[in-house]
């Protein structure tokens, strides 16, 4: 597990960190170079030249691998005694990052890596420690020495340090430590209460259980104090000393956002596994929704974010967390399937066929739901009646079904 802390550096502390970040960023850069310079000597056929430009490299050069370029890092401090400031360990960080970004271009299809500018490189790994690094209130960094640290929250006992990162995010300084315990966490096995979330823009969350969340609009509510720091900034004589200032203000606002958005993620995704044991949402592909029309309102919710955080915590607290089809959820009756269709202004499902009527969205958590226990197949969880989750904490109040009751009866139409 990582476990992040506020970290305060001195002035000597700070100023040699953002020196290793920008070392950290030219060594990152001159091995990329050497693989696209690898690369586009073999671009043309062996028996003809390019029309533009040749690229000197004989055919059987090796392609430059991260053993091939950490073994060049002792030669090349020689020649750049610069290099030499960074821990080497840190600095052999860097390039198997760099090597990371290319496998994931191979092998998964992300983009070709780039090359960093100036201040883009915003992180350092210490990836090994003899001793725990933290004692009291300080965290002991090679070359650096004791560093302040915020401990808010103690390291469990039986876990051990295996590595830290040094992250600088709007001018503030943190450090993710990163835990472990060799210990055998089984998978959480399907049991208990079961619970439909059904996430969106009007409501963030609904539940099978008839709760109601709304949704809190954290970038709308301060965008225009974040319009009025952007347009100072662009006032501002670029690279000056007031311009960084400025821009310092502006990426602390927004750290502030994405912040106070974590925290009721985290407090909505705990909510959830207080509410039942087994916790189903729709497999959904959030990037292609946030390229839409509704894009600026979705990435505000930070719903893909949502989800990820609600699995990690029904796994860390032992509940059964699964993922089901999207297709139709708004478009079926949970009491006896029939299909009910209805445009997006209809906040109400009224099927004709069973007489069922709530809200829209506490429809669709109760489909997903059912086909969460479909996708199971667990006996015994069909018809069953459990706790409510009244009271679940949000910032909206409950709307429709206020108090849950408990229906008797099978939630599908019964076979006569």
């Amino acid at each position: 597990m990582n476990y992040r802390y506020r970290i305060y550096p001195n002035i000597t502390q700070e100023k040699s960190l953002f020196e290793w970040m920008d070392i950290c960023r030219v060594a990152y850069n001159y091995g990329l170079r050497e693989i696209k310079d690898w690369c586009n000597s073999r671009k043309c056929l062996v028996d003809r030249c390019s029309i533009s430009h040749e690229y000197i490299m004989t055919a059987d050069s090796p392609f430059p691998s991260v053993v091939k370029q950490l073994n060049a890092l002792p030669n090349a401090k020689k020649v750049f005694p610069r290099l030499g400031e960074v821990p080497s360990q840190v600095l052999q960080q860097a390039i198997k990052q760099l090597h990371r970004a290319w496998e994931g271009f191979l092998d998964i299809g992300h983009g070709f890596p780039r090359f960093k500018k100036f201040g883009q490189f915003k992180s350092l790994l210490f990836p090994q420690f003899q001793q725990n690094p933290v004692t009291g209130v300080h965290i002991a960094l090679a070359k650096l020495g004791l560093i302040p640290i915020n401990l808010h929250r103690p390291i469990p006992n039986g876990f051990v340090v295996k590595q830290v990162r040094i992250i600088n995010k709007a001018d503030i300084w943190y450090a993710d430590i990163n835990i472990q315990c060799d210990v055998s966490v089984p998978s959480p096995m399907p049991h208990g209460h079961p619970i439909g979330v059904d996430v969106g823009l009007e409501k963030f969350l609904a539940t099978s259980d008839g709760v109601l969340i709304k949704s809190p609009k954290f970038l709308k509510v301060m965008q225009s104090k974040l319009k009025l720091l952007q347009r100072r900034l662009s006032r501002k004589k670029n690279s000056s000393k007031n311009y960084e200032k400025q821009r310092i203000q502006v990426a602390r606002l927004h750290h502030v956002i994405d912040n106070t958005r974590k925290d009721f993620h985290f407090k909505q995704a705990h909510a959830l596994c207080d509410a039942g044991d087994l916790v189903f949402m729709e497999d959904l592909d959030y990037r292609t929704l946030g390229s839409g029309m509704l894009g600026k309102q979705m990435l505000d919710a930070g719903l893909g974010q949502f989800r990820i955080i609600t699995k990690y915590v029904c796994w860390k607290r032992g509940k059964f967390f699964g993922e089901v089809s999207a297709r139709g959820t708004s478009q079926e009756c949970p009491e006896c399937g029939v299909q009910v269709k209805k445009d997006l202004s209809v906040r109400v499902h009224h099927c004709l066929s069973c007489g069922y009527t709530t809200d829209r969205d506490v429809a669709s958590g109760q489909i997903i739901r059912n086909r969460g226990i479909k996708l199971i197949s667990t006996a015994g969880h069909v018809g069953i009646e459990s706790a409510c989750a009244d009271g679940l904490p949000g910032i909206g109040e409950t709307q429709s079904r206020q108090v849950s009751k408990p229906r008797k009866g099978k939630t599908k139409k019964s076979k006569k």
